[in-house]
């Protein structure tokens, strides 16, 4: 595995010490994995079923509750919004 040094505002930094019990690592690593998931989604412009299934699960939605054409409304809205935000994404090295 890689190690890799994060910079973090001091103000954050003391705030993430009152939770000493969490591991700092596992909650960026899985951060990133999401992160680069939805990247890779807004390459392929598709969403797949299973794809869109735990995004709901991970917010907690009762997909049997949405419409149909509501489900479709999100969907055009979130990917709209994710391509904006990948597009503005910089990477400095």
């Amino acid at each position: 595995m890689v190690n890799v040094t994060v910079s973090i505002p001091e103000e954050l930094y003391n705030k993430m010490k009152k939770y000493s019990e969490v591991k700092w690592s596992e909650v960026v690593r899985k951060a990133l994995v999401e992160y680069i998931g939805r990247l890779e989604v807004s390459e392929r412009g598709v969403l797949s079923s299973d794809e869109l299934s735990v995004m709901l699960k991970a917010a907690e939605l009762d997909v049997g509750s949405i419409s149909l054409d509501k489900a479709i409304k999100y969907y055009d809205e979130a990917r709209r919004l994710e391509w904006k935000r990948s597009s503005t994404i910089r990477v400095s090295s």
